[in-house]
């Protein structure tokens, strides 16, 4: 069947939808999105229902007008999903793993079970909890996640366990948390997962993170990940088993920490494309986006191979710019050979909200480095 002939639903439109939509553009896709009135991919969808993600109805609604369901955010309501699938609805990736991600709980516990390696952690209902739980944990700096709700580092704490243990006022939550320990000099690794419902799997290439010593914030994402070759095939390796365990169907991202004797731990995993394959679009020779089509259409997986180094730059709300805005220094930053600037149609700032991002392509990751730091050097935002 023609690509054109199937329609695609997506839950929520910010800038992952919108760049979903950009990659089938070519084969003339029709997409339906369910979002708020406000949305990046309002102007790029075929048909657009506004709405809440959380309305049981608006996502009955969009189910009713579309062969194939995905969504781009995972906190959307999971039981007017598991109703659609009941009823032979086709949702990708299935509801079944999203109950699991969505529980950052349930994901270590899934972890845990079926022998895919992660940290020690605990699992801690309320703040009266924490004393018993952090004494199980043997790390001196201790993670605090929010079980549910928790995005873009939201909901997250890094934690002294003894100023915990001696100060049970300054516990950061009250809430479902679960505990783990803190790997120390990690370095953060990503792996984007591809699987379609043939059961075919495939990886792109393993992305690095990192980081700015002093701010302790992604300066950017590196690909390919500056590691030795066996600790490449480790980390896909994990990657790949995880999602076959999962029977996951869809494009998944899975983070990792790699500590200082080579070992590899799980830390989360994204039903969905993910900012760390945002530079597939001009480094691949498949996208992120583009497999996600494939694999919704019934296509083939395609090829995950790195055309070239790359590097990728957020493009974040400055501090002091609400509200109007304006990006300034974009004129020198296309001035560059092999830069490529993405922007969300946002239509309002605030400080450290997602606005864009750069994709930075070289020889040499040296290269790309270089051009990285002229990137910094020009961006900037004013306000209006």
């Amino acid at each position: 069947m023609l690509p054109s002939k199937i329609k695609i639903g997506v839950i929520g439109g910010g800038q992952l939808g919108k760049m979903l939509i950009e990659a089938g553009q070519p084969w003339n896709v029709n997409y339906t999105i369910l979002e708020t009135a406000s949305a990046p991919a309002a102007d790029i969808a075929n048909q657009h229902i506004i709405g809440e993600l959380s309305d049981a109805h608006k996502i009955k609604e969009l189910a009713s007008k579309c062969d194939v369901i995905t969504y781009e955010i995972e906190h959307i309501n999971i039981e007017a999903l598991h109703e659609l699938e009941a009823q032979g609805k086709k949702i990708i990736p299935s509801p079944k793993i999203l109950e699991i991600i969505q529980d950052k709980g349930l994901q270590k516990l899934f972890f845990q079970h079926h022998g895919i390696p992660t940290t020690d952690f605990e699992l801690v209902e309320n703040a009266s909890e924490w004393s018993d739980k952090l004494l199980k944990l043997t790390g001196e700096k201790i993670a605090a996640k929010l079980r549910k709700g928790g995005y873009d580092g939201k909901g997250v704490e890094l934690v002294d366990k003894h100023i915990m243990l001696e100060n049970s006022n300054q516990i950061p939550f009250n809430e479902p948390v679960v505990l783990e320990e803190f790997v120390k000099n990690a370095i953060e690794l990503a792996v984007i997962v591809a699987r379609n419902e043939k059961g075919e799997i495939t990886t792109f290439p393993t992305v690095e993170m990192e980081f700015d010593a002093k701010a302790n914030l992604v300066e950017f994402l590196i690909s390919p990940a500056n590691i030795k070759p066996d600790i490449e095939e480790k980390a896909k390796k994990i990657a790949m088993d995880a999602i076959i365990k999962l029977e996951g169907v869809g494009v998944f991202a899975v983070e990792m920490f790699l500590d200082e004797n080579a070992s590899i731990f799980v830390n989360e995993i994204a039903p969905r494309p993910h900012n760390s394959g945002h530079h597939t679009i001009e480094a691949c020779y498949t996208s992120q986006y583009e497999q996600l089509n494939r694999i919704l259409l019934g296509m083939p997986l395609g090829d995950t191979q790195l055309i070239q180094p790359a590097a990728m730059i957020n493009l974040l709300g400055f501090d002091g710019v609400i509200g109007d805005y304006e990006i300034t220094g974009l004129d020198k930053i296309l001035a560059l050979e092999g830069v490529f600037v993405h922007l969300y149609n946002k239509a309002t700032t605030k400080p450290k909200r997602k606005m864009g991002h750069i994709t930075i392509m070289g020889n040499t990751l040296e290269e790309v480095r270089k051009k990285a730091v002229i990137v910094k050097q020009n961006l900037g935002m004013k306000q209006l």
